[in-house]
């Protein structure tokens, strides 16, 4: 006889379990701590079997009986109900790790460990922000090039098309990891390109003409913030380094025996030595009483356990009265030595290149480096800072 929701309810715990069966093969356990238990009994090879389909209440009678009917089914198929879950369960599970969250997860852990803090983060945000809300969930080998795209819609709606370009360039290289763990087979991201329009280039404010400036550089010279700030404002314009790569200098990095400065560059991944001259030199001595004690050479206002604010050269240069969106930026100090160092003082454009870190196109030119440009680099440094001290004067 069927059994009723009725008799479900009312069915009471014994000293010892009991069955109330229903039809088809299924019934209901009924425990001594009043726990009641959904099983399914069936034949398979000759062979009989159970298998459990949840708790009552939990499991309803009608979805218990809607179970039973799909249990059947595989069985008259001559496929084993348990072993068809337990293959569900595992393919459940490798979905979950090879879901694209869980593979970007572990692709920044490995790949952006040698990059710089800043770096770190700043993926880690694409990441988290535009990337994981539509897409981190689902199964890697499942994504598409449009859903990929989809994740720039709300940038491209911003006009911030640089960062959707970068938002799909990290994209491809989460599916190039997952391609090469043999989690996927296709990486959609170079199917984008042309999808978005080209971000507008901007070149960073710099004042070019040599009077104008030396009025730079004598308003530096009057700046009256912190002695932080003060000495890498100073230093900037000595160095043809990066303001990030300036502000994290440390001074384990610094040789005082050959006045060197030793680091990675972050978008190479390569060491780039710093030939210091012997204005820089003095400069950076002055922060050691103050920072001699820490990691940084100019640390946080904050904490030494952090570099200074990656806004601070701005600042000081917006609080001396000059625009950073048309007249200089700290990062323009780079396009001011390298106009002047060429046209000025007839710097060689291969040893400024060098000296601005920029990539090598000569898989030899790291070695001649080493033989030759860094001796080079060295008098062109000194040269340069002797320049600027004549053009301030």
């Amino acid at each position: 006889m069927a059994l009723s929701d009725t008799a479900l309810r009312n069915a009471k715990p014994t000293e010892k379990p009991y069955k109330l069966y229903d039809e088809r093969g299924l019934y209901l356990i009924v425990n001594p701590n009043g726990g009641k238990w959904w099983r399914l009994k069936y034949r398979l090879d000759g062979k009989e079997k159970t298998i459990s389909l949840g708790t009552y209440p939990e499991v309803t009678l009608a979805q218990a009986r809607a179970k039973r009917d799909d249990a059947r089914a595989l069985v008259a198929g001559n496929t084993d109900p348990s072993h068809h879950r337990r293959e569900a369960k595992t393919q459940a599970k490798l979905a979950s790790q090879n879901t694209f969250e869980a593979i970007a997860n572990e692709w920044h852990a490995l790949h952006n460990k040698s990059k710089s803090e800043r770096h770190q983060q700043r993926v880690k945000r694409w990441l988290e922000f535009y990337l994981y809300p539509s897409i981190g969930r689902k199964v890697v080998s499942s994504i598409t090039a449009p859903m990929v795209l989809e994740t720039t819609s709300i940038l491209q709606k911003q006009g911030k098309l640089e960062t959707a370009h970068r938002i799909i360039q990290t994209a491809g290289q989460v599916f190039r990891y997952a391609i090469q763990k043999g989690l996927a087979s296709y990486n959609p991201a170079p199917d984008l390109k042309g999808a978005l329009p080209p971000p507008v280039v901007k070149n960073m404010a710099a004042i070019i003409e040599p009077k104008a400036f030396a009025g730079v550089l004598r308003s530096i010279d009057g700046y009256t913030g912190t002695l932080t700030v003060q000495c890498a404002l100073k230093l900037a314009p000595l160095l043809f380094q990066r303001i990030g790569e300036l502000r994290h200098m440390k001074w384990a990095e610094l040789d005082f025996e050959n006045n060197e400065w030793r680091y990675l560059v972050t978008k190479t991944n390569t060491q780039h030595i710093v030939p210091l001259s012997t204005q820089a030199i003095d400069i950076i001595k002055k922060m050691r009483p103050f920072s001699g004690h820490g990691m940084y050479v100019f640390p946080g206002g904050r904490t030494h356990e952090r570099p200074m604010s990656e806004n601070a050269i701005n600042g000081a240069l917006r609080n001396l009265g000059y625009d950073t969106q048309t007249d200089i930026t700290g990062h323009g100090f780079r396009a001011v030595a390298q106009t002047l160092g060429e046209q000025e003082l007839g710097l060689d454009p291969k040893h400024i290149e060098r000296q601005l870190a920029h990539s090598v196109a000569n898989p030899l030119g790291t070695a001649y480096e080493r033989a030759q440009f860094l001796k080079d680099r060295k008098v062109m440094m000194q040269r340069w800072a002797d320049y600027l001290d004549k053009l301030k004067s």
